[in-house]
C-alpha cells in the first residue's frame, strides 16, 4: 500500500490493479455520474482498463486519483486527487465520491488536503478544478477551499464552471 495523506478523518492512498471492486462501485453508480458525461461501469474487466490506462500511469508523475478511506471504520468512500490533462497543459483536481459520503465534508477535507500536498509536496504553480454548472455541491467544494472562480465554458463536452488556485508558496 503507497499512502499518499492523511487528513484528521481520512487516509488516501493509491489505486492498485486489485482495487477493481472498488473502482466498480463508485463509476457504476448512476447518482455519482450524474454531472459527468462518462458511461456506468457494468463490469470489471473495464473497470480495471480504467485503472490500467488512466488511474495507474498519473503515479509515475507523482499525481492520480487516490483511493479515499475513512479513518475509523477504513470504508472506502471515493477517490480524490490530481490528474496531469495534457488536452489542456493543466493540472486537475478532482473527486468522486459514494452517496454515503456525501453531505459530511469529506471532499472538502480531502480536496483541501490535496491542494496542499501539490503546492507544497509537488511545487505546482496552479491547480484547476472544474464542475458542471448544475452540481451545486462541487462548485461549493471548490469555493471553500479557496480556489478563485475563472468562468464558465465546456471541457469534455460538458458545461462546466472552472476554478483555479495558485500556489501561495512560490
Amino acid at each position: 500500500m503507497h499512502l499518499v495523506f492523511e487528513t484528521p478523518r481520512l487516509w488516501l492512498r493509491r489505486f492498485t490493479l486489485a482495487d477493481t471492486d472498488l473502482l466498480l462501485r463508485l463509476n457504476s453508480d448512476p447518482e455519482v455520474l450524474k454531472y459527468l458525461h462518462e458511461p456506468l461501469l457494468h463490469d470489471e474487466e473495464h473497470a480495471q482498463q480504467i485503472l490500467r490506462d488512466n488511474i495507474l500511469p498519473q503515479y509515475f508523475k507523482n499525481l492520480g486519483r487516490w483511493a479515499v478511506f475513512t479513518r475509523g471504520d477504513n470504508q472506502f468512500i471515493g477517490w480524490c486527487g490530481l490528474k496531469h490533462r495534457q488536452d489542456l497543459n493543466e493540472i486537475d483536481l478532482g473527486y468522486r465520491f459514494l452517496p454515503i459520503a456525501w453531505g459530511k465534508g469529506y471532499a472538502t477535507e480531502a480536496s483541501q488536503e490535496t491542494l496542499h500536498h501539490g503546492f507544497h509536496q509537488l511545487s505546482l504553480p496552479l491547480i484547476t478544478g472544474r464542475a458542471h454548472i448544475h452540481n451545486i455541491a462541487s462548485i461549493k467544494v471548490l469555493q471553500k477551499i479557496g480556489m478563485q472562480y475563472k468562468g464558465e465554458g465546456i471541457v469534455d463536452n460538458c458545461p462546466v464552471h472552472t476554478y483555479t488556485a495558485v500556489n501561495p508558496f512560490n
